[in-house]
């Protein structure tokens, strides 16, 4: 599913107004049923938008509470740091395959994909199958046990990854699988230092937020030993499409930033949350070969822009012609079951041994049978290939709209992993945010959510 939109100008999403929250919060609302002369307006008011292909699924009548009840109830039950997208936020109550459904029945397409986690489809039934099987066999036990799930999904993982590659380490997601990388690189090499890219997001625990370059992300807490290379960002770096110019910065960092020696470069390459970025071409090559003359370990983070998304590759790492030492993974790899890995090789693995290292959930057998699910539906189905026709074909689309709308700035990504970035000015680059608001409202009257 295609990630939407920038992420810079999207984060300042609108919530729900204050005034129906507290009406609802004080009165329960009974569940609300559609009339037919209701529905009847609602369909002459949109006869006029586009109309959704056939789908041979409908949802059974809804009777849960209103999104309003819902609204005031995380309001005051969840932390207010949580916030809703739309200026109506959307009570989304079932989902099939790529649709969204609503609480009146509407149906949408999934243009987020649950943050670049429904790699599938929503619910779809091998997925499905896989998870309810295991659950009905043993839904935890512990890795200090024997269990095939952990072990035939891990075989497979391996098998997807080039080179020695071949040692996996399951966490529970990708804050989780970034924070252990950077652990095993420090072990690793006996350095502190690691490098990452502005505009980076990596994750929000105390490691990966040092790592993470962006300040909407990151509280005033300590992060150490964290160096900030230059963006290697085709559209609005210094030096455009030129890898090898940007890849001098980290060598410069190695120089003058540090002793000389580094623990590891950790990036990916195509920055998610920083708004579908795709590094310069050329830069992955010149970065990793400054990082390993100074003894460090590179550490590709594919938490979103992994397993097939990109279309042209399984990883897209790939698309750079580079091999890393660590690959952190999670989001797609269980289609929205919470689950992340660290691939490894067998010599750099075995630093975790020199102490006891453990993880409660990491390897669930629930969550690995849903991840070898997912690994055979992305093959069975030929999502790979689906995302490189479909992805190419819309970036085309959308790329030909540039010559109409003089908003668009740029249109970039690759396969399903597309992000198109407004601007109030061209020649500036100066971010539409606003009118990115709005365009994200228009399209969920669209029914594109």
């Amino acid at each position: 599913m295609m990630q939407r939109g920038i992420a810079r100008t999207t984060r300042r999403a609108l919530s729900g107004s204050s005034s129906s929250s507290s009406s609802s919060s004080r009165h329960h609302q009974r569940p609300r049923f559609v009339s037919s002369s209701e529905a009847a307006q609602k369909v002459e008011r949109e006869s006029d938008l586009p109309r959704m292909p056939p789908f041979d699924y409908s949802p059974p009548p809804y009777s849960g509470p209103s999104a309003a009840e819902i609204l005031a109830k995380r309001q005051q039950y969840l932390s207010p740091s949580m916030h809703c997208f739309y200026q109506k936020p959307l009570n989304v109550v079932e989902g099939k395959m790529q649709y969204l459904f609503d609480d009146t029945g509407r149906r949408y397409l999934d243009g987020f994909g649950g943050i670049a986690t429904v790699s599938c489809g929503h619910c779809h039934p091998d997925v499905v199958a896989a998870i309810v099987d295991q659950t009905r066999r043993i839904q935890h036990s512990t890795i200090l046990y024997l269990n095939p799930a952990i072990a035939n999904f891990a075989e497979a993982l391996a098998s997807k990854l080039p080179g020695d590659l071949n040692v996996v380490f399951f966490t529970n997601s990708g804050t989780e699988a970034n924070e252990l990388a950077m652990m095993i690189a420090r072990l690793y090499t006996g350095s502190h230092d690691i490098i990452s890219l502005r505009n980076a997001y990596h994750g929000n625990a105390a490691g990966t937020m040092g790592a993470t370059a962006s300040s909407s992300w990151k509280f005033n807490v300590i992060q150490s030993g964290i160096h900030h290379a230059l963006n290697p960002d085709p559209y609005r770096g210094v030096f455009g499409s030129d890898g090898e110019k940007y890849a001098k910065d980290v060598q410069d960092l190695i120089n003058f930033g540090t002793c000389g020696n580094v623990a590891g470069f950790m990036s990916e390459s195509i920055q998610g949350v920083g708004g579908i970025i795709e590094l310069a071409p050329g830069y992955l090559p010149a970065a990793y070969s400054s990082i390993r003359k100074a003894g460090g370990l590179c550490i590709a983070d594919e938490v979103q822009a992994g397993f097939a998304r990109t279309g042209s590759h399984f990883w897209s790492f790939e698309s750079q012609g580079v091999v890393p030492d660590i690959v952190t993974m999670a989001k797609a790899i269980g289609n929205g079951i919470p689950l992340g890995a660290v691939v490894t090789t067998p010599k750099i693995a075995e630093v975790l041994t020199r102490r006891n290292y453990f993880n409660t959930f990491g390897g669930n057998p629930v969550c690995t049978a849903a991840g070898l699910a997912v690994l055979n539906v992305i093959e069975k189905d030929k999502l790979q290939e689906n995302a490189h026709v479909v992805g190419s074909h819309l970036k085309n689309r959308l790329t030909s709209l540039m010559a109409k709308y003089e908003i668009i700035g740029d249109v970039r990504g690759q396969g399903l992993m597309l992000g198109v970035e407004l601007v109030s000015d061209r020649k500036l680059k100066t971010p539409a945010s606003a009118e990115t608001l709005h365009v994200m409202d228009q399209m969920k009257g669209r029914w594109v959510y």
